[in-house]
Protein backbone atom coordinates (compact mmCIF):
# COMPACT_ATOMS: atom_id res chain seq x y z
CA UNK A 1 0.00 0.00 0.00
CA UNK A 2 1.37 3.41 -1.00
CA UNK A 3 1.20 5.99 1.76
CA UNK A 4 1.60 9.48 0.36
CA UNK A 5 2.53 12.46 2.49
CA UNK A 6 -0.71 14.15 1.45
CA UNK A 7 -2.72 11.27 2.89
CA UNK A 8 -0.58 10.86 5.97
CA UNK A 9 -0.73 14.49 7.14
CA UNK A 10 -4.12 15.54 5.83
CA UNK A 11 -5.69 16.07 9.27
CA UNK A 12 -3.19 18.80 10.10
CA UNK A 13 -2.66 20.35 6.66
CA UNK A 14 -6.39 21.18 6.45
CA UNK A 15 -5.96 23.45 9.47
CA UNK A 16 -5.99 26.96 8.01
CA UNK A 17 -3.25 28.31 10.29
CA UNK A 18 -1.02 25.33 9.50
CA UNK A 19 -1.60 24.25 5.91
CA UNK A 20 0.80 22.68 3.45
CA UNK A 21 3.36 25.39 4.13
CA UNK A 22 3.48 24.37 7.79
CA UNK A 23 3.92 20.74 6.82
CA UNK A 24 6.80 21.67 4.53
CA UNK A 25 8.51 23.48 7.43
CA UNK A 26 8.22 20.34 9.54
CA UNK A 27 9.57 18.23 6.71
CA UNK A 28 12.65 20.47 6.50
CA UNK A 29 13.24 20.52 10.26
CA UNK A 30 16.04 18.61 11.99
CA UNK A 31 15.34 17.76 15.63
CA UNK A 32 17.58 16.11 18.22
CA UNK A 33 16.09 14.34 21.25
CA UNK A 34 18.46 13.63 24.13
CA UNK A 35 16.91 11.04 26.44
CA UNK A 36 14.52 8.34 25.22
CA UNK A 37 12.81 7.59 28.53
CA UNK A 38 9.54 8.90 29.93
CA UNK A 39 9.75 12.33 28.25
CA UNK A 40 11.56 11.21 25.12
CA UNK A 41 9.10 8.39 24.40
CA UNK A 42 6.01 10.53 23.66
CA UNK A 43 8.00 13.52 22.38
CA UNK A 44 9.83 11.45 19.76
CA UNK A 45 6.82 9.43 18.62
CA UNK A 46 4.49 12.41 18.28
CA UNK A 47 7.09 14.54 16.52
CA UNK A 48 7.77 11.71 14.10
CA UNK A 49 4.06 11.22 13.45
CA UNK A 50 3.69 14.97 12.84
CA UNK A 51 6.23 14.78 9.99
CA UNK A 52 9.52 16.14 11.34
CA UNK A 53 11.92 15.47 8.48
CA UNK A 54 14.98 14.36 10.43
CA UNK A 55 14.91 13.00 13.96
CA UNK A 56 17.97 11.83 15.90
CA UNK A 57 17.60 9.98 19.22
CA UNK A 58 20.31 9.78 21.89
CA UNK A 59 20.24 7.55 24.99
CA UNK A 60 22.94 5.32 26.48
CA UNK A 61 20.56 3.28 28.65
CA UNK A 62 18.80 -0.05 28.12
CA UNK A 63 15.14 -0.83 28.77
CA UNK A 64 14.38 -1.95 32.32
CA UNK A 65 11.16 -3.44 33.64
CA UNK A 66 10.70 -0.40 35.92
CA UNK A 67 10.62 1.84 32.83
CA UNK A 68 7.55 0.28 31.25
CA UNK A 69 4.82 1.98 33.28
CA UNK A 70 5.71 5.37 31.81
CA UNK A 71 7.90 4.64 28.76
CA UNK A 72 4.90 3.28 26.95
CA UNK A 73 6.37 2.69 23.50
CA UNK A 74 8.56 -0.09 24.88
CA UNK A 75 7.35 -3.69 25.30
CA UNK A 76 8.03 -6.39 27.87
CA UNK A 77 9.87 -8.51 25.29
CA UNK A 78 12.28 -5.61 24.70
CA UNK A 79 13.65 -5.47 28.26
CA UNK A 80 17.44 -5.22 28.08
CA UNK A 81 17.46 -3.69 24.59
CA UNK A 82 18.84 -0.24 23.72
CA UNK A 83 16.30 2.51 24.34
CA UNK A 84 17.40 4.72 21.45
CA UNK A 85 17.57 1.88 18.92
CA UNK A 86 14.23 0.39 20.01
CA UNK A 87 12.45 3.75 19.82
CA UNK A 88 14.01 4.44 16.41
CA UNK A 89 12.72 1.09 15.08
CA UNK A 90 9.21 1.89 16.37
CA UNK A 91 9.29 5.26 14.61
CA UNK A 92 10.41 3.63 11.35
CA UNK A 93 7.27 1.48 11.49
CA UNK A 94 4.80 4.30 12.10
CA UNK A 95 6.38 7.26 10.29
CA UNK A 96 7.62 6.22 6.82
CA UNK A 97 8.36 9.79 5.74
CA UNK A 98 10.71 10.56 8.63
CA UNK A 99 14.44 9.89 8.61
CA UNK A 100 15.26 8.62 12.09
CA UNK A 101 18.73 7.82 13.42
CA UNK A 102 20.01 6.98 16.88
CA UNK A 103 23.06 6.88 19.13
CA UNK A 104 23.66 5.00 22.38
CA UNK A 105 26.76 6.98 23.36
CA UNK A 106 26.44 8.86 26.68
CA UNK A 107 26.33 12.65 26.39
CA UNK A 108 29.38 14.37 27.85
CA UNK A 109 31.30 17.59 27.55
CA UNK A 110 33.62 15.95 25.02
CA UNK A 111 30.85 15.13 22.52
CA UNK A 112 27.99 17.57 23.19
CA UNK A 113 29.00 20.12 20.53
CA UNK A 114 29.34 17.59 17.71
CA UNK A 115 26.06 15.99 18.84
CA UNK A 116 23.94 19.15 18.59
CA UNK A 117 25.67 21.05 15.81
CA UNK A 118 23.65 19.76 12.82
CA UNK A 119 20.19 20.19 14.36
CA UNK A 120 17.73 23.09 14.51
CA UNK A 121 16.04 22.29 17.80
CA UNK A 122 17.27 20.24 20.74
CA UNK A 123 14.94 18.51 23.20
CA UNK A 124 16.25 17.90 26.71
CA UNK A 125 14.39 14.79 27.86
CA UNK A 126 17.07 13.69 30.33
CA UNK A 127 16.78 13.21 34.09
CA UNK A 128 20.31 14.27 35.06
CA UNK A 129 20.76 17.80 36.39
CA UNK A 130 24.40 18.05 35.33
CA UNK A 131 23.59 16.92 31.79
CA UNK A 132 20.70 19.39 31.61
CA UNK A 133 23.10 22.25 32.35
CA UNK A 134 25.60 20.85 29.85
CA UNK A 135 22.95 20.74 27.11
CA UNK A 136 21.73 24.23 28.01
CA UNK A 137 25.18 25.81 27.96
CA UNK A 138 26.16 24.11 24.71
CA UNK A 139 22.92 25.30 23.06
CA UNK A 140 23.55 28.89 24.17
CA UNK A 141 27.11 28.84 22.85
CA UNK A 142 26.03 27.35 19.51
CA UNK A 143 22.80 29.33 19.02
CA UNK A 144 20.49 26.34 19.22
CA UNK A 145 16.87 26.46 20.40
CA UNK A 146 16.33 24.15 23.37
CA UNK A 147 13.00 22.71 24.48
CA UNK A 148 13.42 21.80 28.14
CA UNK A 149 11.42 19.29 30.14
CA UNK A 150 11.80 17.90 33.65
CA UNK A 151 9.81 16.21 36.39
CA UNK A 152 9.57 16.09 40.16
CA UNK A 153 6.91 13.86 41.72
CA UNK A 154 3.59 15.38 40.60
CA UNK A 155 5.10 18.47 38.95
CA UNK A 156 6.35 18.95 35.42
CA UNK A 157 8.45 21.78 33.99
CA UNK A 158 8.54 22.97 30.38
CA UNK A 159 10.27 25.88 28.64
CA UNK A 160 11.57 26.90 25.24
CA UNK A 161 15.05 28.30 25.81
CA UNK A 162 17.38 30.27 23.55
CA UNK A 163 14.76 30.78 20.83
CA UNK A 164 15.44 33.49 18.25
CA UNK A 165 12.73 36.18 18.17
CA UNK A 166 11.68 38.47 15.31
CA UNK A 167 14.25 41.06 16.42
CA UNK A 168 17.11 38.54 16.29
CA UNK A 169 17.40 38.22 20.09
CA UNK A 170 17.70 34.88 21.84
CA UNK A 171 15.26 34.15 24.68
CA UNK A 172 16.30 33.25 28.21
CA UNK A 173 17.93 29.94 29.14
CA UNK A 174 18.05 27.47 32.05
CA UNK A 175 20.64 29.50 33.99
CA UNK A 176 18.31 32.48 33.96
CA UNK A 177 15.86 30.34 35.95
CA UNK A 178 18.37 28.42 38.09
CA UNK A 179 21.88 29.89 37.85
CA UNK A 180 23.79 26.93 39.28
CA UNK A 181 23.51 23.17 39.56
CA UNK A 182 22.28 22.40 43.11
CA UNK A 183 25.09 21.13 45.34
CA UNK A 184 22.94 18.20 46.48
CA UNK A 185 21.38 16.77 43.34
CA UNK A 186 17.59 16.54 43.39
CA UNK A 187 16.67 12.84 43.07
CA UNK A 188 15.44 11.80 39.63
CA UNK A 189 12.26 9.83 39.02
CA UNK A 190 14.03 6.48 39.30
CA UNK A 191 14.97 7.45 42.86
CA UNK A 192 11.89 9.27 44.12
CA UNK A 193 9.17 7.91 41.86
CA UNK A 194 6.54 9.43 39.57
CA UNK A 195 3.05 8.76 38.24
CA UNK A 196 2.95 8.11 34.52
CA UNK A 197 0.36 10.71 33.30
CA UNK A 198 2.54 13.70 34.25
CA UNK A 199 5.45 12.15 32.33
CA UNK A 200 3.36 11.84 29.17
CA UNK A 201 1.86 15.32 29.58
CA UNK A 202 5.26 17.02 29.80
CA UNK A 203 6.72 15.00 26.91
CA UNK A 204 3.76 16.01 24.73
CA UNK A 205 4.11 19.64 25.80
CA UNK A 206 7.71 19.50 24.59
CA UNK A 207 6.58 18.12 21.25
CA UNK A 208 3.97 20.89 21.03
CA UNK A 209 6.64 23.53 21.65
CA UNK A 210 8.69 22.16 18.75
CA UNK A 211 5.72 22.37 16.38
CA UNK A 212 5.01 25.98 17.38
CA UNK A 213 8.65 27.01 16.95
CA UNK A 214 9.14 25.27 13.60
CA UNK A 215 5.86 26.30 12.00
CA UNK A 216 5.72 29.76 13.59
CA UNK A 217 2.27 29.49 15.14
CA UNK A 218 1.03 30.24 18.64
CA UNK A 219 3.22 31.47 21.48
CA UNK A 220 6.13 29.26 22.53
CA UNK A 221 7.07 29.17 26.21
CA UNK A 222 9.90 31.67 25.83
CA UNK A 223 11.22 33.85 28.68
CA UNK A 224 9.24 31.76 31.14
CA UNK A 225 9.15 28.36 32.81
CA UNK A 226 5.80 26.58 32.92
CA UNK A 227 5.25 24.55 36.11
CA UNK A 228 2.34 22.13 35.82
CA UNK A 229 0.94 20.26 38.83
CA UNK A 230 -0.93 17.09 37.91
CA UNK A 231 -2.85 16.80 41.20
CA UNK A 232 -4.84 20.02 40.82
CA UNK A 233 -4.10 20.84 37.15
CA UNK A 234 -2.64 24.18 38.17
CA UNK A 235 -0.22 26.02 35.91
CA UNK A 236 2.28 28.59 37.09
CA UNK A 237 4.31 30.65 34.64
CA UNK A 238 7.63 31.68 36.16
CA UNK A 239 8.72 34.79 34.26
CA UNK A 240 12.42 34.92 33.38
CA UNK A 241 14.85 37.71 32.60
CA UNK A 242 18.26 37.36 30.98
CA UNK A 243 20.99 37.25 33.63
CA UNK A 244 23.85 35.52 31.84
CA UNK A 245 25.65 36.72 28.74
CA UNK A 246 27.02 34.33 26.16
CA UNK A 247 30.52 35.25 27.31
CA UNK A 248 29.69 34.35 30.92
CA UNK A 249 28.27 31.00 29.88
CA UNK A 250 31.37 30.36 27.76
CA UNK A 251 33.48 30.89 30.90
CA UNK A 252 31.26 28.49 32.86
CA UNK A 253 31.46 25.91 30.08
CA UNK A 254 35.25 26.11 29.98
CA UNK A 255 35.71 25.34 33.67
CA UNK A 256 32.81 22.93 34.32
CA UNK A 257 32.98 19.13 34.05
CA UNK A 258 29.19 18.49 34.04
CA UNK A 259 29.82 15.11 35.59
CA UNK A 260 26.88 12.67 35.52
CA UNK A 261 26.99 9.94 38.17
CA UNK A 262 24.86 7.68 35.96
CA UNK A 263 27.74 7.50 33.47
CA UNK A 264 30.50 7.48 36.04
CA UNK A 265 33.21 4.82 35.97
CA UNK A 266 33.14 3.64 39.57
CA UNK A 267 36.33 3.16 41.55
CA UNK A 268 36.74 -0.46 42.59
CA UNK A 269 38.18 0.62 45.95
CA UNK A 270 34.78 2.10 46.86
CA UNK A 271 32.82 -1.02 45.92
CA UNK A 272 31.88 -4.27 47.59
CA UNK A 273 30.91 -7.24 45.43
CA UNK A 274 27.72 -9.19 45.91
CA UNK A 275 29.64 -12.30 46.96
CA UNK A 276 31.65 -10.36 49.54
CA UNK A 277 28.51 -8.76 50.93
CA UNK A 278 26.77 -12.12 51.28
CA UNK A 279 29.81 -13.56 53.07
CA UNK A 280 30.05 -10.67 55.51
CA UNK A 281 26.30 -10.83 56.20
CA UNK A 282 26.62 -14.52 57.04
CA UNK A 283 29.55 -13.74 59.35
CA UNK A 284 27.79 -10.73 60.92
CA UNK A 285 30.72 -8.52 59.96
CA UNK A 286 28.92 -5.67 58.21
CA UNK A 287 26.29 -3.00 58.76
CA UNK A 288 24.00 -2.11 55.85
CA UNK A 289 22.37 1.19 54.87
CA UNK A 290 19.77 1.50 52.12
CA UNK A 291 19.58 4.86 50.30
CA UNK A 292 16.56 3.92 48.17
CA UNK A 293 14.05 6.80 48.23
CA UNK A 294 11.10 4.46 48.69
CA UNK A 295 11.72 3.27 52.26
CA UNK A 296 8.96 0.66 51.87
CA UNK A 297 10.91 -1.09 49.11
CA UNK A 298 11.51 -4.73 50.10
CA UNK A 299 15.19 -5.62 50.02
CA UNK A 300 16.45 -9.21 49.70
CA UNK A 301 18.27 -8.94 53.03
CA UNK A 302 17.89 -7.11 56.33
CA UNK A 303 19.32 -3.60 56.58
CA UNK A 304 20.24 -1.56 59.63
CA UNK A 305 19.16 1.84 58.34
CA UNK A 306 16.93 3.17 55.55
CA UNK A 307 18.05 6.71 54.67
CA UNK A 308 16.75 8.12 51.34
CA UNK A 309 19.56 9.62 49.27
CA UNK A 310 17.82 13.01 49.37
CA UNK A 311 18.26 13.03 53.18
CA UNK A 312 21.68 11.38 53.24
CA UNK A 313 23.88 14.55 53.25
CA UNK A 314 22.26 15.68 56.53
CA UNK A 315 22.19 12.18 57.99
CA UNK A 316 25.95 11.58 57.71
CA UNK A 317 26.54 14.40 60.20
CA UNK A 318 23.87 13.18 62.65
CA UNK A 319 24.30 11.54 66.04
CA UNK A 320 22.77 8.38 64.61
CA UNK A 321 25.51 8.14 62.01
CA UNK A 322 28.21 8.72 64.65
CA UNK A 323 26.77 5.92 66.75
CA UNK A 324 26.84 3.63 63.74
CA UNK A 325 30.49 4.45 63.00
CA UNK A 326 31.49 3.49 66.56
CA UNK A 327 29.32 0.38 66.68
CA UNK A 328 30.33 -3.26 67.27
CA UNK A 329 34.08 -3.58 66.80
CA UNK A 330 34.18 -1.05 63.99
CA UNK A 331 32.39 -3.22 61.42
CA UNK A 332 32.47 -2.33 57.74
CA UNK A 333 29.47 -0.55 56.28
CA UNK A 334 27.78 -1.32 52.96
CA UNK A 335 25.50 1.22 51.29
CA UNK A 336 22.97 -0.26 48.88
CA UNK A 337 20.40 0.89 46.31
CA UNK A 338 18.66 -0.68 43.34
CA UNK A 339 21.30 -0.19 40.63
CA UNK A 340 24.43 0.85 42.50
CA UNK A 341 24.32 4.50 41.39
CA UNK A 342 22.72 6.24 44.37
CA UNK A 343 24.71 4.05 46.77
CA UNK A 344 27.95 5.01 45.03
CA UNK A 345 27.03 8.69 45.32
CA UNK A 346 26.33 8.24 49.03
CA UNK A 347 29.58 6.31 49.54
CA UNK A 348 31.57 9.11 47.92
CA UNK A 349 29.83 11.68 50.15
CA UNK A 350 30.77 9.63 53.22
CA UNK A 351 34.38 9.04 52.15
CA UNK A 352 34.92 12.70 51.22
CA UNK A 353 33.71 13.80 54.65
CA UNK A 354 35.35 11.02 56.64
CA UNK A 355 38.62 9.84 55.10
CA UNK A 356 39.67 6.19 55.46
CA UNK A 357 36.17 5.09 56.46
CA UNK A 358 35.32 1.43 55.88
CA UNK A 359 32.26 2.28 53.81
CA UNK A 360 31.50 0.63 50.46
CA UNK A 361 28.83 0.71 47.75
CA UNK A 362 27.22 -2.55 46.60
CA UNK A 363 28.40 -3.03 43.02
CA UNK A 364 25.47 -3.05 40.52
CA UNK A 365 22.94 -2.72 43.35
CA UNK A 366 20.33 -5.10 44.72
CA UNK A 367 18.81 -5.58 41.24
CA UNK A 368 21.71 -7.98 40.62
CA UNK A 369 21.05 -9.89 43.87
CA UNK A 370 20.35 -13.63 43.49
Amino acid sequence: MSLTKEQFYRRQTIITEFGKSGQLKLQNAKVLIIGCGGLGNPAAVYLAASGIGKLHLVDFDNIDITNLHRQVFFKTNQIGASKSETLAKHIEEIAPHVKVTFSDEPISKSNIIETIIDFDIILDCTDSLSIKYLINDACVLNDKALVYGSLYKFDGYVASFNVLDELGVRSTNLRDAFPEIPVNNIPNCSQIGTLNPIVGIIGLMQANEVLKIVVGIGKPLTNQLLIFNSLDNSQFHMKLKSKFSKIEIAEIFAKSEYFDTNCEIQEESLLISLDSLKKKISQNKIKIISVIEDVSFELPFAVDYKIPLSKFPDWITSKEKNALSQDNNNKEIAIVCKRGISSYTATKMWREKFLNSKVFSLKNGVDAYE
